[in-house]
């Protein structure tokens, strides 16, 4: 290869490792105020019958969609352990795909319905708000450890992928973890 064409090579990689870190930081950014924004606003009317009652599901969906990503997590976590690195690959591909598909749902939910409260004195309301409060809070966090992992896994730049995911993980299956937990103990609460 001459020297022309290292070059070329180098700068693009350049370029698009510049162009990875302003997408991460974009989407780290923009992903927690739209959530913000979304239990600031008024909620879009959606009205009643099917649509009304296809969003009435979504929480379920969510919890799901939680749920699976964290036996993802596990099963990718194990795959890589027995350096099955194919299998890894596709399973943490597959948990991103579908953490992406929570936010949507996530979004479109809280755009048309109001949040559900925990009702003050009923039981484990403090273990309630609790997990809901390190949830959220770890849920922002873990939005731009995910994408820097992602993206140094695609880069091939194992080593410093290796050091990030470490991180990553326990934060990402205790976010999913607790995205069902909080499902569950809320949930009885709905008014729908």
């Amino acid at each position: 290869m001459n020297m022309e064409n290292q070059t070329i090579k180098v700068g693009g990689a350049r370029r698009a490792e510049k162009n990875a870190k302003i997408f991460i930081i974009s989407a780290s950014i923009a992903i927690p105020v739209v959530v913000a924004i979304l239990n600031l606003m008024p909620k879009i009317q959606a009205g009643s019958g099917e649509l009304r009652n296809w969003l009435n599901e979504l929480p379920r969906f969510n919890a799901l969609l939680n749920g699976t990503t964290a036996l993802l997590l596990l099963s990718a976590f194990a795959a890589i352990r027995s350096k099955n690195i194919k299998l890894h690959k596709r399973l943490m591909t597959s948990a991103l795909v579908l953490s992406i598909l929570f936010l949507l749902s996530y979004v479109t939910f809280h755009a048309t319905t109001e949040s559900t409260p925990f009702p003050i004195g009923a039981p484990h309301r403090e273990t309630y708000i609790t997990i809901l409060i390190t949830h959220i809070f770890l849920s922002a966090i873990v939005v731009p450890l995910v994408l820097i992992s992602y993206t140094r896994a695609l880069a091939e730049k194992f080593d410093k992928h290796k050091k990030i995911a470490r991180i990553t993980l326990p934060i990402w299956l205790y976010v999913a973890i607790t995205g069902v937990i909080v499902y569950l103990m809320v949930s009885p609460y709905y008014p729908f």
